[in-house]
C-alpha cells in the first residue's frame, strides 16, 4: 500500500522522525484557510502517488492569501502526470540550508535491508544516482541485528552528512527512519529531501512510504489510510473486494487470472496499439462472485472504453468465471463492449454458460492476441 505524502509523514512521526506541521485541503477555500493558519510563505503540495511533482507543477510556494487562492485553483482538479489532483497538503515554507537523501528498502538478492544515504538530495537525486553512483552511500543491514546509532553514524560519515555536534542527532534520526521501516512493516521508506535547516536540524520535507500488505493483519489501524485517502477511487473499491488491482491511465480495462497472465495481457494490449486502464488479477480459483466484483470495479471507471477478460483455467474453472460474467453484465453499461478469451479447465462448459445467459455485449475470441486487438479497436471506436 503506497501512502500519500501526508500519510507517510504521519507514519514517520509515529517513530519520532521530525516532519513539518501541515494541513490538508480538498477545496480552494480550505487551502487558503490552511495557509493562513500556518503562516506565509507556505507550500501547497499535490497529493498524488507519483514522483517528480516539483518539476510537473505539483508543488507551489505561495506568499499570501491571493497567491494561495490562485495556486490552489490551478492545482485542484488538474491532471498531474496522469493523476487527478483532488487533495493538497499545506505546510510552512522551510528554511533549507542543505538537502540530503535517505531510504530503506529490501535487497532481495541478499535477504537484507538496503540503506541508501546521500549528502545530495532533492529533485536531481535520480540523475545523481545515474551519473555519480559513488555519491550515494549504500549499506546492507541485517534484519535481525538492525541499525544502531553507531552504524548509522558510520553510514552518515560515508555519505558526507553531518559531523561534530550534529552527528549524534543525525544518527539518531537515521536509526528512527530504520525503525519506521522495519518495525513499521514497510517495504520502502524514502525521504527526499531530508533537509537541514539553518540550525542544523534535520526534517523530513517529503515522505514516500510503502506498507507491506502482507503485514496488514498486525495493523488494523492501517484501514484509516485506505478509508481516509481521497486517492484512486478504483483502488479503494477493489480493496474492498480484496482484488489485486493497480489503476493505470489507458482505455482498455484488463481482467486476468494470475499476475503473470495479467502482465502479459498488458503487454499484448500495448503491442496492439492500446493502453491498459488497469492491472487486475482475480487470482487462481476465482469464483463467480470474484469475477462479478472485478467487472463491477472495471465498469465503474469512466475512462474505460472496452474490457478485455483473459482467463486461462487451471485452478480457476472457466464455468465459474462465465457464471460471474453473466451475473455482473447487468451492471456493465450496454455500450461498453467486453472481449473474452476463455481457455483451460471447463472452457467448453463456460462457453455454454455464456451462450445460455446471452450477455449481449460479450464477444468471445480464441486467442489472446485476437482478443487484445479487438478490445483495442473497440476502445478506439468508442473514444472517437
Amino acid at each position: 500500500m503506497d501512502l500519500l505524502e501526508y500519510q507517510g509523514k504521519q507514519y514517520l512521526s509515529q517513530f519520532g522522525v521530525p516532519t513539518p506541521e501541515g494541513r490538508l485541503a480538498a477545496t480552494v477555500d480550505e487551502a487558503v484557510s490552511a495557509c493562513c493558519e500556518i503562516g506565509y510563505p507556505a507550500v501547497l503540495k499535490a497529493q498524488v502517488r507519483v514522483g517528480g511533482r516539483g518539476k510537473a507543477g505539483g508543488i507551489r510556494i505561495v506568499t499570501g492569501p491571493g497567491d494561495a487562492r490562485s495556486a490552489a485553483r490551478d492545482m485542484l482538479g488538474s491532471d498531474l502526470k496522469g493523476h487527478l489532483v483532488d487533495l493538497l497538503w499545506c505546510e510552512p515554507a522551510s528554511d533549507v540550508r542543505q538537502e540530503h537523501y535517505a531510504s530503506f528498502s529490501l535487497d532481495r538478492s541478499t535477504g537484507s535491508h538496503l540503506a541508501m544515504v546521500s549528502a545530495q538530495g532533492g529533485v536531481e537525486v535520480e540523475e545523481l544516482a545515474r551519473e555519480r553512483p559513488e555519491a550515494i552511500a549504500r549499506r546492507l543491514v541485517d534484519p535481525v541485528a538492525g541499525l544502531d546509532q553507531e552504524s548509522a553514524a558510520e553510514l552518515l560519515l560515508e555519505a558526507g552528512i553531518a559531523g561534530g555536534a550534529e552527528q549524534h542527532r543525525a544518527a539518531e534520526l537515521l536509526a528512527r527512519l530504520y525503525a519506521c521501516y522495519r518495525d513499521g512493516d514497510a517495504e520502502l521508506v524514502e525521504v527526499n529531501p531530508l533537509a537541514a535547516d539553518s540550525s542544523g536540524r534535520l526534517v523530513a520535507l517529503d515522505a514516500k512510504v510503502t506498507l507491506d500488505d502482507n503485514a496488514a493483519f498486525r495493523h488494523p489501524e492501517w484501514d484509516r489510510y485506505r478509508e481516509g485517502s481521497l486517492a484512486d477511487r478504483r483502488e479503494r473499491m477493489a480493496a474492498l473486494h480484496r482484488l489485486n488491482y493497480v489503476g493505470l491511465d489507458g482505455q482498455v480495462g484488463v481482467i486476468a487470472n494470475g499476475a503473470g497472465l495479467a502482465m502479459a495481457t498488458l503487454d499484448v494490449v500495448y503491442r496492439a496499439g492500446g493502453r491498459a486502464a488497469n492491472f487486475l488479477d482475480i487470482g487462481g480459483g476465482a469464483s463467480a462472485a470474484v469475477m462479478a466484483a472485478a467487472l463491477d470495479v472495471i465498469a465503474s471507471d469512466p475512462s474505460v472504453r472496452s474490457i478485455l477478460v483473459n482467463v486461462f483455467g487451471g485452478i480457476t474453472r472457466c464455468d465459474e468465471v462465465a457464471k460471474g460474467m453473466v451475473e455482473a453484465m447487468a451492471a456493465v453499461p450496454g455500450d461498453l463492449p467486453v472481449v473474452l478469451r476463455l481457455e483451460g479447465t471447463n472452457a467448453e462448459q463456460g462457453r455454454a454458460v455464456l451462450s445460455a445467459g446471452k450477455p449481449g455485449s460479450v464477444i468471445q475470441c480464441e486467442s489472446m492476441d485476437e482478443a487484445a486487438a479487438l478490445a483495442v479497436e473497440l476502445a478506439g471506436r468508442a473514444a472517437a
